[in-house]
């Protein structure tokens, strides 16, 4: 059986402040290091091939604890010289073959980012919401067409995200490699509406708490969320 998993990053520390973290660099809270390493423990029965991961410390916090409990260490691999435009994301990286029974790579790639939240970036979503109205925030920060001014929508983050998933994610999968994801609540957002086929009039009711991960088997072709 082959899985492919996706898990939000533990509480940042502007989540604890309940600010638009958006790209904005915040490492994990005490609370968000014990709730990756809870998630950790959860996934320890699936044995990963692969990791990817955003350019965020964040989601790359929160996946070494995840695979701190695996059976093999992860290692960040690195951007070789690339051969062309055409070379996939894993082809530019230089790692050695040999080891990947005895390593796990990770793949670090802004595609994977959090929102960009523009106006809303850094700031108090309580002030937010007062300034401009529950509906409008909920508006912004959880439709599929229409984002934050100066920010993105999360159409915007599925035309990075999706792309960069099709070419460099689920190859792997359809490898028969089990791999982790782990990034940001709308990145992951944009991954599941296209995984599980969710129309733009569904995707704002989809959302995922910090530590959260998602379990999808690889079978017949497509993948299938675990109901586990």
């Amino acid at each position: 059986m082959t899985y492919l998993v996706l898990v939000r990053h533990g509480e940042a520390r502007l989540n604890l402040e309940k600010r638009f973290a958006g790209w904005l660099d915040t490492p994990l809270t005490e609370k968000g290091i014990e709730d990756a390493l809870r998630c950790a423990s959860d996934l320890a029965g699936i044995d990963f091939d692969l990791a990817f991961t955003s350019g965020l410390i964040r989601a790359r916090e929160t996946l070494f604890l995840i695979l701190s409990r695996q059976k093999k260490a992860g290692i960040v691999v690195h951007e070789a010289e690339a051969e062309g435009e055409a070379a996939s994301h894993r082809e530019r990286y230089s790692f050695p073959e040999k080891l990947l029974d005895e390593v796990i790579p990770i793949y670090s790639n802004e595609a994977l980012n959090e929102r960009y939240y523009g106006l809303l970036q850094g700031k108090k979503k309580k002030k937010m919401k007062e300034k401009y109205g529950d509906e409008q925030i909920f508006i912004w920060c959880r439709s599929f067409e229409t984002g934050p001014p100066g920010g993105e929508s999360l159409k915007d983050i599925s035309a990075r995200a999706v792309p960069f998933f099709e070419k460099e994610i689920l190859p792997a999968v359809k490898e028969g490699r089990n791999v982790i994801i782990c990034a940001h609540q709308n990145s992951l957002r944009a991954l599941i509406k296209h995984i599980e086929d969710i129309s733009d009039e569904d995707i704002p009711s989809v959302a995922l708490a910090t530590a959260t991960s998602l379990v999808y088997r690889y079978s017949e072709g497509r993948l299938v969320k675990d109901k586990n």
